[in-house]
């Protein structure tokens, strides 16, 4: 009897698989720690888990699934090769991550009538968005984080979620200038936090997302100078916006002081060459903050310039993955939820990784699925969730269609 042969998509799956638990072993038969032994079968089997058994339950897009699982292990792998401590932490916000992509890809298809919840969103996000103003603490420059139960917490980065459907939702009723007016009391606040990248990312997705809506020019426009207005106050009011723009332009001034992190990353990336010092085997350690904001350059260190370039690939994939999916979205609404949702994701990615590179200057967000946090992972995961919930009520209308094209056959 012949066996079945496997499909694209299943050797996808299982070259994904066979990659962590080689590389996690790797690793556990390096320092021989249990916990080591522990996440060789503890990633590869969520993996497993969000990538196969989710489209078993409804329809589901089975590349992005494997796409968004692959950075989210690869950033659990890179962390735990860094700190163990901080890989394990991102294996349970990876577990978590997944539980509330499941939870926005049924709310996402469940939910029929949206103005209510809209409302209570809108409120929620304008509550959370205070919350680090009265009780936050400060880091690197910016006041964006408050401490419940001793575990710190972004508020913007669940905002970004909400922003996501509140603004979607208005601008599927064509309403403009309460979309950008609830967008406007967001980024005042992030303004008064000082989280000028975060503020970068809700304003140039709810440009997008005007524009789109529109088709306007004038918005378009109006949006470019307000960006550039805002800019120039953001530089002028805040001593770390400058610090940055300056190292940006010359690291190597203040190499001990201001520029010390970048100049690291740059030779971390540079000898890494082409294919990489090998996984465990890179000197990274340098670089203060290479778990957040500068943990692409550690996978260039240790992987090398071409697992880079692919990293960079699996990011494309999934934006346009997500247009493609906003494109077939039969709902006014829809569409523009999947188009914000990639949009957010894939400019997020591109301001990190070109702070990192040395293209843009340096912002303090995360690199998306991959970096350390767990309220960056998470509201990464909710988009997701979204993004997936729009794609399985699109593969529902092809069925409904398809469906009815038979009966209407049968008649015929």
């Amino acid at each position: 009897m012949k066996s079945k042969r496997r499909t694209p998509a299943q050797l996808l799956v299982s070259t994904i698989i066979l990659f962590f638990f080689t590389a996690f072993l790797l690793l556990a038969l390096k320092d021989f720690q249990p916990l080591s032994f522990l996440m060789t079968a503890l990633v590869p089997l969520i993996f497993f888990a969000a990538t196969v058994l989710i489209p078993r339950l409804f329809p589901a897009d089975r590349l992005l699934l494997s796409m968004v699982n692959f950075l989210c292990a690869l950033g659990v792998l890179i962390l735990y090769r860094m700190n163990p401590k901080q890989g394990l932490d991102q294996a349970v916000n990876y577990g978590v991550g997944v539980v509330a992509m499941l939870f926005f890809i049924l709310f996402v298809r469940s939910l029929r009538h949206w103005r209510q919840p809209i409302m209570l969103l809108a409120v929620a996000s304008i509550v959370l968005m205070a919350l680090p103003l009265i009780f936050g603490t400060e880091r690197n420059g910016a006041r964006a984080w408050i401490s419940v139960f001793g575990l710190s917490f972004q508020p913007s980065e669940m905002v970004k979620v909400f922003l996501l459907l509140v603004v979607s939702y208005l601008l599927s009723k064509r309403n403009v200038i309460p979309a950008a007016l609830f967008a406007g009391i967001c980024l005042l606040m992030l303004m008064l936090q000082k989280d000028l990248g975060t503020a970068l990312i809700y304003y140039a997705v709810t440009l997008i997302l005007i524009f789109a809506a529109t088709r306007s020019f004038f918005y378009l426009g109006a949006g470019f100078i307000g960006a550039l207005v805002g800019g120039l106050i953001g530089y002028n009011m805040f001593s770390h916006v400058k610090r940055r723009v300056r190292i940006w332009i010359d690291p190597w001034y203040d190499y001990e002081g201001a520029g010390y992190q970048i100049v690291q990353s740059l030779i971390a990336m540079v000898n890494g060459g082409v294919w990489g010092t090998g996984l465990g085997l890179g000197h990274a350690y340098d670089i203060p903050a290479n778990t957040t904001d500068f943990v692409f350059s550690i996978i260039l260190n240790e992987f090398g310039l071409v697992f880079g370039v692919c990293v960079v690939l699996v990011y494309l994939l999934l934006f346009l993955r997500g247009i493609g999916i906003a494109l077939r979205s039969s709902s006014r609404f829809y569409t523009l939820l999947s188009l914000g949702a990639s949009c957010l994701i894939a400019l997020q990615t591109f301001i990190i990784i070109g702070g990192n590179i040395k293209m843009i200057p340096l912002t303090g967000v995360t690199l998306p699925f991959i970096s350390y946090g767990g309220s960056s992972l998470l509201s990464s995961m909710c988009i997701m969730g979204i993004l997936q919930g729009v794609a399985s009520i699109n593969e529902d209308d092809v069925q409904e269609d398809q469906e009815l094209a038979r009966i209407q056959e049968g008649y015929a």
